[in-house]
């Protein structure tokens, strides 16, 4: 018999919104989240080919890295405003010292998955990344168009350290590592640059603050940010003496 999250699965933002609402009140087990600096990680959906060549080079000029959620079934996607990296990109990342994650193999919202195609379509995007050269599985995972689906939960915990939503708020106290929260780095371009006082805010309160993005490109599309605002929050994040780290590396220093 169908579950109660299954039952009301149809289309819509509403639902979810509904369920990454219950998900973050309900659901569990969490960690305490224990920090005396403020952690950062600058996180990347899709990957474009600009967060490539502009935002991996700004982070690796600050001395920092990011967490780059891939879906193979994009890979080499040429679209109007962007083109989705492949195989030899996946592969530059992971040896400039960048983390790879999994964004799904054909990035569709969860809750659309059949239960039963879920792993199916998981160990397909781990065989894509392991063809293009990336050593390890993924271990972290974000969700596409930020959307989580309950009765997908025991099929990631399974699989991965994280799962990283939305959520528009810094991780402290008490966290599902399975529904991290995190930040967009978005259009309109002013907003996007005064993101910074979101650095502040975890400078003043230490927690993780997880940013996330697109493109990086001079004319960015509305789900990315110009060259220049990106460098602009990378060197207030490092400046402010935060540990910029990639996502996996903060599981490791909180001891997840």
């Amino acid at each position: 018999m169908p579950s109660l999250f299954e039952r009301i699965g149809g289309k819509g933002g509403q639902i979810d919104r509904l369920a990454n609402r219950l998900i973050w009140r309900f659901a569990g087990p969490r960690r305490q989240l224990e920090t005396e600096v403020p952690l950062v990680s600058f996180t990347f959906d899709d990957v474009p080919d600009s967060a490539l060549h502009q935002g991996a080079e700004i982070l690796e000029r600050h001395g920092v890295r990011g967490t780059f959620y891939i879906a193979g079934g994009l890979s080499g996607q040429v679209e109007p405003e962007r083109v989705l990296i492949g195989p030899e990109g996946c592969r530059d990342l992971a040896e400039r010292g960048h983390e790879v994650g999994c964004h799904t193999f054909s990035h569709r919202r969860v809750r659309d998955v059949p239960r039963a195609e879920l792993p199916r379509d998981l160990d397909r995007n781990a065989a894509y990344l392991s063809a293009a050269g990336i050593a390890r599985p993924p271990a972290n995972f974000a969700f596409p168009y930020n959307s989580a689906w309950p009765p997908a939960r025991a099929e990631f915990r399974r699989r991965f350290r994280s799962c990283r939503a939305a959520g528009e708020t810094i991780n402290r106290g008490r966290v599902d590592p399975l529904m991290l929260k995190a930040v967009e780095i978005r259009q309109p371009e002013q907003e996007a640059r005064a993101l910074t006082g979101w650095i502040d805010e975890v400078v003043r309160a230490p927690g993780w603050l997880v940013f996330f993005t697109h493109d990086i490109a001079a004319r960015p599309t509305p789900y990315g940010c110009t060259p220049e605002t990106f460098e602009h929050l990378v060197a207030h994040a490092v400046a402010r003496g935060c540990t910029v780290l990639p996502v996996d590396q903060v599981l490791d220093r909180l001891g997840w």
